[in-house]
């Protein structure tokens, strides 16, 4: 019996990469950054052709320049705020060969399972004040040919949209094209707060002030349920994305506002869902979105910028409403939810995270999706827009990439398909007999409603 791990490592060199020179600058994270935690978030890629690991730690070394937060130290602020010193202490790179062939991921095969031996092990605690890298790379080269690039990055630092941008950077970087460097100053948000609502410093529709016992119920319930959260994935074809939007736009009939076709996804899988949770017809269901801020703060925020920008709402309906209404009505208030998010509303939800910054309670605040996620709410995040198969060094582009699973029950992640077309993928982190149920027939005909018929 071969005991040894999945993605089994020799030849392992770890080399650490610098920008080349310190700026010294301790750039304070705004309260944005507070939100995500102090943990890495991994991504890999997975490449038929082996990647030139020579030549991509050149282009990474040339990239960091524009990047001086990724080689830099966390540390704590006199208030309990956070900084990173731009100090270039650099970050790890290895090099690793493994004796097996690319196994076949995609739909059928996950790669959830094998993730940990393609990425750095990161600390998940006592990053604050220590020598713990923000960036990791580590590329796995496989026996017969094909590369797996694993990447981490602290998400205090930066989202998922700036993940991106630096991964188009680094690429770009790597093929002899120029890349404007990403503004990353988080002093573009200090004056964000200024003619704040009265009140708005008090409260949050999207925050919480917990207790500290609280917030230790909740992380421990998140950890001890997590063995039972199973991650299924589901394709949606791009003509059965087309046909819930045009579906849902059909029911609105000029109507309301107009509806994309995530709009129109996460409505159908919202009302799937509750469906599947067979919940009282009076409990309250509710849709927790992540949604980016880019937009609704164009007027302070340059293109481009560097640095957390997301925030969440979460319309609700009453369950037996919800899994009766029609498709168009409830795209239509997942829109208008969506539509909420203003520089008004910003304003205000910035003035309250200040003001628990200045009161040193930053580390005592949770998001209310957060809170429900075993009650009432789906989570759900919309990466689809994100051009993760585009990240291409030289190896071409990949065939496929994983994130890591999510513990939290009832939580979705909509992301791209290889196929470079409208389809997405829909990875249901969800309790195990949930999972079981969404792979039968029964389950398999309601959430493929729409799809035109072949």
């Amino acid at each position: 019996m071969n005991l040894r791990p999945a993605a089994y490592r020799r030849d392992r060199q770890t080399v650490t990469v610098r920008a080349g020179g310190a700026t010294g600058e301790r750039v304070r994270l705004s309260v944005y950054d507070l939100m995500t935690g102090t943990f890495a978030t991994p991504r890999t890629f997975y490449y038929r052709r082996t990647l030139d690991a020579a030549a991509l730690r050149a282009s990474l070394a040339a990239t960091l320049p524009h990047y001086p937060l990724l080689t830099g130290r966390l540390v704590r602020d006199d208030d309990g705020g956070l900084s990173v010193v731009c100090a270039d202490a650099g970050i790890p790179f290895t090099e690793s060969h493994s004796d097996r062939t690319m196994p076949e991921y995609g739909l059928d095969r996950s790669a959830k399972q094998d993730l940990n031996s393609y990425i750095h092990r990161a600390a998940a605690f006592r990053v604050v004040g220590h020598d713990v890298p923000l960036l990791t790379v580590r590329i796995t080269h496989m026996r017969g040919g094909g590369s797996v690039l694993g990447v981490a990055i602290n998400h205090s630092v930066v989202d998922g949209s700036g993940y991106l941008d630096f991964l188009q950077h680094w690429s770009r970087v790597h093929h002899g094209l120029q890349h404007r460097a990403a503004p990353y100053a988080r002093t573009l948000l200090d004056h964000v707060a200024d003619g704040a609502a009265p009140g708005a410093e008090d409260h949050s529709d999207q925050y919480a002030l917990v207790s500290g016992r609280r917030k230790f119920g909740f992380i421990w319930r998140v950890n001890a349920g997590a063995r039972r959260v199973r991650t299924v994935t589901l394709r949606f074809a791009a003509d059965e994305v087309r046909a819930l939007q045009e579906h849902a736009r059909a029911g609105l009939a000029g109507r309301g506002p107009r509806i994309s076709a995530g709009d129109a996804l996460s409505a159908h899988l919202w009302q799937v869902l509750a469906e599947l949770r067979a919940r009282p017809d009076d409990s309250t269901e509710r849709l927790g979105m992540v949604v980016g801020l880019r937009s609704a703060l164009r007027a302070a925020l340059p293109d481009g910028y560097w640095g957390n920008a997301v925030t969440n709402i979460t319309p609700a309906l009453p369950a037996g409403e919800l899994r009766r209404a029609p498709l168009a009505d409830t795209a239509a208030a997942v829109r208008e939810a969506v539509d909420s998010i203003t520089p008004e509303r910003v304003r205000d939800e910035v003035a309250f995270l200040e003001a628990q910054r200045r009161a040193r309670r930053t580390h005592r605040i949770l998001s209310r999706m957060a809170l429900d996620a075993f009650e009432g709410t789906v989570a759900l995040n919309n990466v689809s827009r994100l051009p993760v198969y585009d990240v291409d060094f030289g190896a071409g582009r990949p065939f496929w990439f994983e994130y890591p699973a999510n513990p939290v029950p009832w939580t979705l992640l909509v992301t791209p398909t290889p196929l470079g077309d409208d389809s997405r993928d829909v990875h249901f982190s969800v309790p195990e007999d949930a999972a079981r149920a969404l792979v039968t027939p029964e389950w398999t005909k309601r959430l493929h409603t729409h799809a035109p018929q072949s």
